[in-house]
């Protein structure tokens, strides 16, 4: 599939070689060998522009290549790739699920034909094989938080399922659908029905129907989002040989913390701080004259801001509250929103329950960590990384 960058950014020789600390033959070099591609000026023929994310790149990676140990540290810090992976590609301010762009992709497509997509599944669809799931809802006291209900009830299906994933691939799907419609009704605490998922949500939250595409886009916009902390703990945890729902518990887990998962919250935290105050704008900048952090802004992998939040505040829009939070931090800081403020914004939106943003990521996401799951396994590989010793000397043993 070919795949349009035209909105990359590109800029001059003369700012390529200030970023890069090399002379200009050094820049020619690193054109002839693909290493940074370039184009012509349209404004002036005889000049050419250079792709300034290729020039960022090879700074970062040249002054990494200075320390074997300092690249190794930064590795696993927004850091250089160390898994190879088919499955999800950031590049250029985009996204893309096996090639496909995710942002168009999920303005018509479901949840489900997300996991088929990802997991590879072809012409097969595992949904339309598999149980709807058990209702497990009396397992769980009433009143548990939605990670917490999920990773109990897909605590217990692990331990069922036990090496359940070395069947054939068609039952694998089958029980990966099944694992996605359990792992959404226990977070939204209905039961289990062979319907889509953004659906079932839907109902549970008294969505009207004309509303409800705007939960399967953001579950689309959720699926899988390339090697983030929780897919990692999910596929470490899926190296070991553990079943698909064992994989996907490490997942949960992991987002529950609130520097991942647990944003959302933070973002619902920072608009009612807002929402309090008699100037929204001056109650941010005091926010950031502390040091305090802005929720919801900014991502490392998108410095021109997050397409899937754009999608999707595009499409559902913001109250005015929200826009108005917006508008100000985008002035204040240059920041653009990221996907946990448009699932926030979303949540308002169609007046969900407080907890809707994260069970809108915790569900989507299920997808994505399935389907890590499962190229792991294919591997037959075992995540072992090395750590670099920072502690006390060692001390020898006396004499004697």
């Amino acid at each position: 599939m070919f795949i349009n960058m035209t909105d990359e950014p590109f800029i001059d020789a003369e700012e390529a070689v200030r970023r890069l600390g090399v002379r200009r033959a050094t820049l020619y070099a690193y054109v002839s060998r693909g290493m940074v591609r370039a184009e012509d000026d349209g404004a002036d023929p005889r000049r050419r522009r250079y792709s300034a994310d290729d020039i960022d790149r090879l700074r970062n990676g040249r002054s990494r290549g200075r320390s074997p140990r300092r690249a190794a540290a930064a590795t696993l810090d927004w850091g250089l790739p160390v898994l190879d992976s088919g499955i999800t590609l950031i590049e250029h301010g985009r996204l893309f699920y096996r090639g496909v762009d995710a942002v168009a992709y999920a303005r018509t497509a479901t949840l489900e034909d997300a996991a088929r997509l990802l997991w590879g599944c072809g012409e097969a669809d595992p949904f339309a094989a598999a149980a709807p799931g058990t209702d497990d809802g009396a397992i769980v006291p009433a009143g548990t938080g939605s990670v917490a209900r999920a990773m109990a009830l897909l605590s217990l299906a692990a331990v069922e399922a036990g090496g359940a994933w070395q069947r054939d691939p068609a039952r694998r799907w089958e029980d990966a659908a099944s694992l996605v419609r359990r792992t959404a009704a226990a977070a939204a605490e209905v039961a289990p029905a062979a319907i889509p998922v953004h659906a079932l949500l839907a109902r549970a939250w008294g969505v009207p129907a004309e509303a409800a595409s705007l939960l399967r886009m953001a579950l689309v916009l959720s699926a899988d989002h390339e090697l983030n902390a929780s897919t990692f703990a999910t596929r470490v945890v899926a190296s070991t040989g553990a079943g698909l729902a064992a994989s996907v518990v490490a997942g949960m887990a992991a987002l529950s913390g609130p520097r991942h998962g647990g944003m959302t919250m933070r973002v619902q935290a920072l608009l009612a701080e807002t929402d309090a105050a008699a100037d929204p704008e001056a109650a941010l900048a005091a926010r950031l004259r502390r040091g305090d952090p802005l929720p919801g802004f900014g991502h490392p992998l998108y410095p021109r801001g997050d397409p899937r939040a754009a999608a999707l505040l595009a499409t559902a829009g913001a109250d005015g509250g929200v826009a108005g939070v917006r508008r100000a931090v985008e002035g204040l800081t240059g920041e653009a929103p990221n996907i946990d403020f448009a699932l926030v914004a979303l949540a308002r939106t169609l007046a969900l329950p407080a907890t809707a943003p994260f069970v809108l990521f915790l569900v989507g996401r299920t997808v994505g960590w399935i389907a890590h799951a499962l190229e792991q396994q294919a591997t037959g590989r075992l995540i072992r990384p090395r750590a670099r010793y920072v502690g006390p000397s060692a001390t020898p043993e006396p004499a004697g």
